[in-house]
C-alpha cells in the first residue's frame, strides 16, 4: 500500500505570521437539501454536527462541517475516517437525493497563525475581513488571489484555508509572500 502524502509535504514558512501546510485531512463534499430534517440527522449520525448557518462552519467531536452553497457542505473529519463518514451519511441520508462524495485527496489545506493572520489572508482575499465581520466560525468561498478557495477563523483567530491540491504550491507562495516581514500594512 503507497504511503498518504499531503500536497506540500507540511512545508512552513514564518515571516510575520506562520504559514503552514497542514497534512491529509478527510473531506466530503455533500450536496442536498440542507433545510431537510434527514440531512440534520446524517451529519449528527456521521459526525455528531449540526448543520451550519448560512456562511459559518460548526465544529464536533467528528470533524466540522461548513456551509458552502445553498445545497452544499463541506464535511471535515480526519482522512483515515473520511471513507467510513462517507458510508454513514450514505446509510443516514438512505434514499433522499443527495450526493455524497470523498473528496480528501484533491484538496489542500493551510493554516495561517499569528497576531496578524487576519491581515495576510485580507492582503490576498475580497472578503471584509475585519473582527466585526469575519468572526471565529465565520466561514467564506471566496478566491485567495487567482485562484478558488474557502477559509475560516478558528477561535484563536488563526485560519485555515482549503483549495485544490493542484494549485497548493501558488497558494502556499502567495500566502508566504503576503506574510513576510516587512509587509504588514497595520490596517485590521
Amino acid at each position: 500500500m503507497s504511503k498518504v502524502v499531503s500536497a506540500l509535504n507540511h512545508t512552513k514558512a514564518h515571516g510575520f505570521v506562520k504559514v503552514e501546510e497542514t497534512g491529509v485531512h478527510g473531506m466530503i463534499t455533500v450536496r442536498g437539501d440542507l433545510a431537510s430534517k434527514e440531512m440534520a440527522a446524517a451529519l449528527k449520525a456521521a459526525i455528531g454536527a449540526d448543520v451550519p448557518d448560512v456562511r459559518q462552519i460548526v465544529h464536533a467531536d467528528g470533524g466540522a462541517v461548513a456551509w458552502m452553497s445553498p445545497d452544499e457542505l463541506l464535511v471535515m473529519t480526519a482522512y483515515d475516517q473520511a471513507n467510513d463518514t462517507v458510508a454513514k451519511l450514505t446509510e443516514a441520508l438512505g434514499s433522499v437525493h443527495a450526493l455524497v462524495a470523498n473528496v480528501s485527496d484533491a484538496r489542500a489545506v493551510f493554516r495561517l497563525s499569528g497576531e496578524n493572520a487576519r491581515e495576510v489572508l485580507a492582503k490576498v482575499a475580497p472578503v471584509d475581513l475585519s473582527t466585526e465581520a469575519f468572526g471565529a466560525g465565520s466561514f467564506r468561498r471566496s478566491r485567495i488571489a487567482q485562484v478558488a478557495a474557502a477559509f475560516w477563523c478558528n477561535e484563536d483567530n488563526s485560519f485555515e484555508l482549503v483549495c485544490f491540491r493542484s494549485v497548493a504550491q501558488y497558494v502556499f507562495d502567495v500566502l508566504k509572500v503576503s506574510a513576510e516581514e516587512g509587509g504588514e500594512v497595520g490596517f485590521l
